[in-house]
């Protein structure tokens, strides 16, 4: 038996040199592709001209390369994001083993056996994603802003899911920060869909707004306006058709989700981000079991909040969702609130049902506070 380790986070392999000449496998390839949206290793195995293939997942793959390392081939090639790792079994049956970098940015880190459409597409020279290092300049994605290149389409995706029909819109975004995305989406609408947007970005730190307005000229964004504020306190006198609101912390995202409502806005996407609010509060006598897991206790109250928070729009009209925004591994504020506003609501079951879920826990929630408590 050889002592074989296997990288994880395998891209593709290459397994070559026959132990026996007359055997009929004379080659395997390893690629990730992406089938139904769920991402596995397929294995191509050549013997004489036909190619036979199989599907493993990660914990599988393993096995199957010392398999073919031990009773077939003398040579591997394995690739990952960041380095080669690379095999030789010597005559002796003693295994040689090196390591180098990765160093070639083009390489691809998700293959696909149907190469998925994008709609911000390799090649489209975006400047935000340029100066965020994601692209270089003549709009090849850069291998370590690949995964960040898929969680701005996959954002983008979302949104134009529930736009369909628009040709303007005016936009608020609470909570902007740097506003990359917000930049990205201005790109995006104006610049691919040929639509007529207005957006406004909201932020409490002015050094960030005055940075966010600069860049705006800089790319000759000329609707794109940034904005020292609070949103508690916002007020808005022309018609908003859409509110993004993008990790606004805490309760931040309550008082989005409020003025969104009262101001009777189409569109909400909200991803929230540290909800403590609800963790503070839960009776450490009655929830023992959940409250001496800090981690347990943090994402109960995360989904406790969110669930909260899509059924009071629910009952304001608006068709809700909630959505993964992006991949668990990536951040474990993976969640994003898709609303479209399609009647009056009112729903009494709706309210009843969130009523008797502030009353089970005993819990104080801004958003329900605002809504029903403060009138």
């Amino acid at each position: 038996m050889l002592d074989i380790t296997i990288p994880e986070n395998i891209i593709k392999a290459i397994i070559s040199g026959k132990k026996n000449k007359n055997q009929d496998l004379e080659k395997v390839k390893i690629d990730r592709i992406l089938i139904k949206d769920e991402e596995v290793l397929q294995v191509s195995s050549y013997k004489g001209k036909q190619v036979f293939h199989k599907n493993l997942n990660d914990q599988e793959i393993n096995q199957e390369i010392i398999n073919l390392l031990e009773n077939d081939f003398n040579n591997a090639s394995i690739y990952t994001k960041e380095f080669q790792y690379n095999y030789r079994i010597t005559a002796k049956g003693k295994l040689l083993t090196n390591r180098q970098k990765n160093d070639d940015d083009s390489f691809v880190v998700l293959a696909h056996n149907k190469q998925k459409k994008y709609l911000i597409e390799e090649g489209m020279v975006v400047p935000a994603l340029v100066d965020l290092g994601i692209m270089a300049k003549d709009g090849k994605v850069l291998k370590h802003g690949y995964d960040k290149f898929k969680q701005i389409n996959r954002f983008l995706e979302i949104v134009d899911d529930a736009i369909k029909d628009e040709k303007e819109l005016n936009i608020v975004d609470f909570g902007c920060g740097k506003s990359y995305l917000t930049f990205i989406l201005y790109y995006y609408f104006v610049e691919i869909k040929k639509m007529n947007v207005n957006i406004t970005g909201l932020d409490l730190k002015e050094d960030v707004i005055d940075n966010c307005n600069l860049i705006a000229k800089k790319y000759n964004y000329t609707n794109l306006k940034f904005y020292k504020g609070d949103i508690a306190k916002y007020s808005e006198e022309n018609k908003v058709d859409m509110i993004v609101t993008l990790h606004a912390c805490d309760t931040a995202t309550d008082y989005a989700l409020y003025h969104a409502i009262n101001m009777d806005v189409k569109y909400i996407f909200s991803v929230p981000c540290c909800q403590h609010e609800i963790n503070l509060q839960l009776d450490s006598s009655k929830f023992h079991l959940m409250n001496k897991y800090g981690i347990i206790k943090e994402r109960f109250s995360a989904l406790l909040t969110d669930s909260i928070r899509a059924n009071i729009l629910q009952y304001f009209g608006y068709k809700t969702q909630i959505l993964e925004f992006v991949d668990f591994d990536a951040s474990p504020k993976n969640l994003l609130i898709r609303a479209t506003k399609v009647n009056k609501g009112g729903n009494l079951k709706v309210k009843e049902e969130v009523d008797n879920l502030i009353k089970e826990y005993q819990i104080h929630q801004t958003l329900y506070s605002l809504m029903f408590e403060e009138k």
